[in-house]
């Protein structure tokens, strides 16, 4: 049996392979906004309130009466006060936001942990992880297999190393994050880059050309007219994404192409957070301050619904 891991990645390339020659394929990772509302405090902050908790949390804490929504922040407040100086700073306010918007990461490396913990002990070793995920394949390797398993298996123990900056193959929950996520972890990036690079350098060398570049989003057909967005990305990567001109993208270029420095929406609402409760401005957050701008930062139901609420076991 293929782990669902594995299946997923086989239907990725499958669907790349088989994807309708118009269909404009991206490689790029951009950071996501906080929120899909409208940013108007003007008009409300519930912008804000989905940035500070995530959507599904800000939404739990729209049902609450003021009172008990008050009661949760200070929590929170707490937990968000890293270093345990009493107060909230702009880096620990910008890590507690971009935890949050990582919540659904989160959530499915909690949902697939137990399938590869097999021993219990709280790690993922590299054996339990292959064994899950490649043990049909080890124990019965088909005589014309339809993927090359010992390319794949090979690929996923590199990315597995650098995710395991201990070096000893056990992976905790940090680490299996970033294996499975690497795109979301800044020393993960010379990874998603290489394998970036050997999906689409056809020939070989180490580099992206120009016809691999276009080869990976756009397969033409016999008679078949050249889409409009194709001549696009032909000029896009002779202009921006060939820097230096060589006819050919190599790794720092490839990096500036699928991990781009965009926009940190969680550094900007975090500084938009701080200006709006540092009451003081001395560039920290008080509990004071932030309880006293509590609207800012999460919702509350204007009348009381008691005990009828649920309680999180967290707070």
């Amino acid at each position: 049996m293929v782990r669902p891991v594995l299946v997923f990645l086989i239907l990725a390339v499958v669907v790349s392979s088989s994807s309708k020659p118009t269909e404009r394929k991206s490689r790029v990772h951009h950071e996501e906004p906080l929120s899909a509302l409208e940013h108007d405090d003007q008009k409300n902050f519930d912008y804000d309130h989905e940035a500070f908790l995530g959507q599904e949390e800000a939404k739990t804490f729209e049902q609450l009466p003021p009172e008990e929504s008050q009661r949760r922040l200070g929590i929170i407040v707490d937990k968000i006060d890293t270093n345990r100086d009493g107060f909230v700073s702009e880096e620990e306010l910008k890590a507690w936001i971009r935890n949050a918007q990582r919540k659904h990461i989160y959530d499915s490396v909690e949902h697939q942990w137990k399938d590869f913990d097999l021993n219990g002990d709280g790690r993922i070793s590299w054996d339990e992880y292959r064994n899950v995920t490649y043990g049909s394949y080890l124990d019965d390797p088909p005589k014309e297999p339809e993927y090359n398993y010992t390319y794949m298996m090979s690929r996923d123990e590199r990315r597995f190393r650098v995710a395991d900056r201990n070096g000893d193959l056990i992976a905790d929950k940090q680490e299996f994050t970033a294996f499975l996520h690497p795109e979301e972890h800044e020393y993960m990036k010379d990874v998603v880059v290489q394998e970036t690079i050997e999906d689409i350098d056809k020939n070989g060398d180490g580099f992206i050309d120009l016809k691999e570049y276009i080869g990976d989003m756009y397969m033409s057909q016999d008679g078949e007219e050249e889409p409009e967005w194709v001549a696009t990305e032909r000029q896009q990567f002779s202009e921006f994404r060939d820097k230096n001109k060589d006819g050919k993208m190599d790794k720092e270029e490839t990096m500036d192409w699928i991990l781009p420095s965009d926009y940190d929406h969680a550094e900007a609402e975090a500084q938009h957070l701080l200006h709006e409760s540092d009451a003081n401005q001395d560039g920290k957050l008080s509990k004071k301050e932030i309880l006293d701008k509590h609207e800012v930062f999460v919702g509350s139901q204007v009348t009381d619904f008691g005990e009828a609420l649920l309680r999180h076991d967290e707070f």
